[in-house]
């Protein structure tokens, strides 16, 4: 079980390494997993005249190329070495076939931070734009198309497709990437809240990697005092551990506020709609809140994966742009015209989180992972 991350480029599994997962009672629902190379019939080290080798200067005390990813939340890195082994794909046919996949990625042997805090059960799967992420590999070996899309639902499950170029009757924006430091960022041109339009032009990241959305002024003052003035209903005191300003006392007969739309408009004049932007958080038992999930950022802006949520979100890489169409994320091919099934009471309301008295919580935290797929390798997992 591996986060899902387009903000970063490497894949890395946990691998013959002792406190570097998350202890058990912080990810129940997926236990410790290791790679272990000396078990595998297909695995190879890279060694450090790869053209992957970012850190071939650390090579003198070791015959594989090293790595050290480190990332947004405090503390928060792993690092290892390099190896490569097989990915089994599938393909989505009604007789699917599977695909073996020579790939490279990292064999993590300390990692820390976030990672120590269930932040990614047993690894991360980087899909960025730089050529050892997984979509630039199938790409250059012409497994696949330069694309790739995501799909997430509302009630956890969702999809990943590679190669997926998205349809025609998307919509779409260009994709900004900065070459220096390549990430999939578009143009907003303007925010739509309720009946209200604000024009302004910002670079907003596109990172599934991050749970919430992260917003600096003016857009997220703009989001935020629109979004309150359309709100009937009592907003809640202020609260340190939750870091979303504007939260709403939820009654015991409801799952969530009735709240005003949210779209940004992009380069070109497509809308981008925020389907679900909201967080249900438990206070304490049988007290609930309903929160606009948008953090104030002092500089960058993220559209996180809430944002995202009831889309298939298209990165395609050939033709530099961004696609999006709302879609039915349980099933493989069901459009837009779909209902998520809402919930009947708070405490079983989707994206429920609990907010605990004991120390700052950490699900909040800025390169929180929440969206997860299984990795298939040509070898034991344990």
């Amino acid at each position: 079980m591996v986060a899902l991350d387009t903000g970063s480029d490497l894949f890395w599994l946990p691998c013959q390494c002792d406190g570097c997962t998350p202890p058990p009672s912080s990810a129940a629902s997926a236990p410790a997993s290791f790679y272990i190379p000396s078990l595998s019939s297909t695995s190879q080290s890279v060694p450090c005249n790869s053209d992957f080798c970012g850190l071939r200067k650390e090579c003198s005390t070791t015959s594989s190329c090293p790595y050290k990813m480190v990332y947004v939340s405090a503390d928060t890195s792993s690092s290892g070495f390099l190896v490569e082994d097989v990915l089994y794909l599938s393909t989505e046919d009604t007789r699917p076939q599977f695909l073996k996949a020579q790939i490279m990625f990292g064999c993590g042997e300390v990692q820390t931070g976030s990672f120590l805090d269930a932040a990614a059960p047993n690894g991360l799967f980087g899909l960025g734009v730089d050529m050892i992420s997984v979509p630039s590999i199938l790409a250059q070996k012409g497994l696949t198309s330069n694309s790739f899309s995501m799909c997430f639902g509302r009630d956890g499950i969702g999809r990943i497709s590679f190669g997926d170029q998205g349809s025609t009757d998307q919509e779409e924006t260009p994709l900004d990437i900065n070459q220096k430091h390549p990430t999939y960022a578009i143009t907003i041109t303007g925010i739509v809240v309720g009946n209200n339009i604000m024009d302004l032009e910002v670079s907003t990241i596109f990172d599934t990697g991050t749970s919430f959305t992260y917003l600096a002024d003016p857009a997220y003052t703009y989001i935020t005092d629109g979004f309150h003035n359309q709100v009937q209903a009592n907003r809640h005191a202020a609260d340190s551990r939750i870091p979303f300003e504007y939260c709403y006392d939820l009654s015991s007969s409801e799952a969530r506020i009735q709240t005003p739309s949210i779209s940004l408009r992009t380069a070109g004049g497509s809308l981008f709609p925020a389907i679900d932007p909201g967080q249900v958080i438990s206070i304490q038992q049988h007290e609930y809140v309903y929160c606009l999930a948008i953090v104030k950022s002092t500089k960058l802006n993220i559209i996180g994966q809430n944002f995202m949520t009831g889309v298939r979100v298209v990165f395609d890489r050939e033709r530099k742009i961004l696609g999006w169409k709302k879609f039915n994320c349980k099933s493989r091919s069901t459009p837009e015209n779909y209902s998520p099934q809402e919930t009947k009471n708070p405490a079983g309301a989707s994206q429920l989180r609990h907010v605990s008295s004991s120390p700052p919580v950490v699900w909040w935290h800025n390169n929180s992972l929440l969206l997860f797929m299984f990795v298939f390798l040509h070898c034991p997992i344990f």
